[in-house]
């Protein structure tokens, strides 16, 4: 699976413009299209929007880029900011509970060296996952690469703001332990609230949270 980043940086005034032409047009767009996944739509009080758009294969990615290219400079003048794009593979997604709108997303962005992606992700899997799949309030922890550069994002969703806030402490040992783990440079995280989400992607591995857990760091 492959996802395409859109980052809009609008006008915050203007922001609810992007998310109706969004959540209202492109979607459709996108649902017609082969090999699409679905999409989501978070959005931060700063006026930045990320349209997430979920993909079979990296060819149908790429094969619909032409007809949805038009869209994402439209969010852009109708949110009075600019757009830019990231491409990535999918490498790992576990699924406590599907997210749903008003979840609270964290985006943890970080290099990692290219001839040690494999095990980075498996350091990923093995100590960063546990640790989030036993807070309370987390909904989906997706890692996703780019295997050229080495470019990742490390993307969690939580039930609502609340327990986004209330993560934050293990979100911080989280990143540490990454850090230990894989050499990656982590260098920026970012915070949003998820506008909408539809779509058919599923993760790669379902796990039920311990009710009541919350480890701390």
């Amino acid at each position: 699976m492959h996802v395409r980043l859109s980052l809009v940086t609008a006008d915050p005034t203007k922001l609810d413009d992007v998310i109706n032409f969004v959540s209202n047009e492109v979607l459709s767009i996108i649902q017609e299209k082969p090999g699409s996944l679905g999409m989501s739509l978070a959005v931060n009080e700063l006026g930045v929007a990320v349209v997430e758009t979920f993909w079979v294969s990296g060819d149908a990615m790429r094969e619909s880029e032409r007809q949805v290219s038009a869209t994402r400079v439209e969010a852009a003048r109708r949110g009075g900011g600019t757009v830019s794009v990231e491409h990535y593979a999918v490498s790992s997604v576990t699924e406590v509970e599907p997210p749903d709108r008003g979840a609270g997303v964290r985006l943890t962005r970080a290099d990692i060296d290219p001839a040690k992606i494999d095990a980075a992700v498996a350091a990923y899997e093995d100590s960063a996952v546990p640790w989030l799949v036993e807070t309370a309030g987390l909904c989906t922890a997706r890692l996703y690469i780019d295997r050229r550069t080495g470019r990742s994002i490390a993307e969690t969703l939580w039930t609502d703001r609340s327990a986004l806030i209330a993560s934050r402490s293990v979100a911080a040992t989280v990143r540490v332990e990454t850090v230990t783990a894989t050499g990656a440079a982590i260098w920026a995280v970012e915070e949003y609230e998820l506008a909408f989400i539809a779509g058919g992607f599923r993760p790669t591995r379902t796990v039920h949270a311990v009710a009541g857990s919350n480890r701390s760091g």
